[in-house]
């Protein structure tokens, strides 16, 4: 939250191009504007009064589907323990690990609640947030849709407890046609991608001609000190932190949040 003084705000006149960050209107250098020191972003100067913090836009709880499948796969465990074992299965209950296929289903809970908060920390009237959105005859959902004036983010959150580091393999490219292989840790998880890409597809379905682009954003990996992010048949492999820039990187405005926002909330309603 902005100081009310104002004393956080600066007006100025920009040494370089930017956008507004509340109405995305692009901002010449000699411009007259805001510089917000606690975003450190700028804005117009007629778009809000100084110290004067809107309203964030989030939509939607993340992970709300993951959780509940956790919790019907943990019930269903429990009940077949109780059932096999009569008088003995509360002890077996107690004793019992959780089967690895239900503990994915917390790990993933988990790291899709933790990528929302930290995007809905972005949220405001220029950047609008939607979690946990359903296709239509599919299994799958979709964790997290960003809508910026520059374009649509839609964004898979991946959370593993051993924290593997995601890392790019190219086969080919001469004498072969190139491949590009995501690695986990040790394991080829080629099929992330895929699935990004078809979730891309939907959002398009949806938007049309609208720019949308594709992240896999890892939130316990392993990331180096400096670099490790990579992008593989045009879909972002990064950290949350580098997701952040991303999303807030100042851009010419090509949509309008606010309606962009509303269409994908009517068609692609919460999981």
């Amino acid at each position: 939250m902005a100081d009310p003084s104002g004393l956080d705000d600066k007006r100025m006149k920009l040494r370089y191009a930017g956008s507004c960050r509340l109405c995305g209107t692009t901002l010449p250098a000699r411009t007259d504007a805001v510089y917000e020191r606690v975003t450190k972003t700028v804005r117009c100067v007629e778009c809000a009064p100084v110290g004067v913090e809107p309203a964030p836009v989030v939509t939607s709880h993340a992970g709300s589907s993951a959780r509940r499948e956790y919790e019907r796969r943990r019930a269903k465990d429990e009940d077949r323990l109780r059932h096999t074992w009569g008088r003995l299965g509360g002890l077996a209950v107690a004793l019992s690990d959780e089967r690895q296929s239900t503990t994915a289903w917390a790990a993933g809970a988990v790291g899709e609640e933790r990528l929302g908060a930290h995007v809905d920390g972005l949220a405001s009237p220029s950047l609008a947030v939607l979690h946990d959105r359903r296709i239509a005859r599919s299994r799958a959902n979709i964790d997290h849709l960003v809508i910026t004036p520059s374009g649509i983010w839609v964004i898979d959150a991946k959370h593993y407890k051993d924290r593997p580091r995601p890392r790019l393999v190219i086969e080919g490219g001469i004498l072969r046609p190139r491949v590009d292989k995501l690695i986990v840790g040790r394991r080829n998880r080629t099929t992330l991608v895929d699935g990004m890409l078809k979730q891309i597809d939907v959002v398009r379905g949806v938007v049309g001609e609208l720019p949308v682009t594709g992240a896999l954003c890892f939130v316990n990996a392993d990331w180096p000190l400096i670099g490790g992010s990579f992008t593989t048949r045009g879909v972002h492999v990064l950290s949350p932190k580098k997701l952040s820039k991303l999303l807030t990187q100042p851009t010419e405005p090509r949509l309008d949040v606010a309606k962009v926002h509303a269409i994908l909330a009517a068609r692609l309603p919460a999981a």
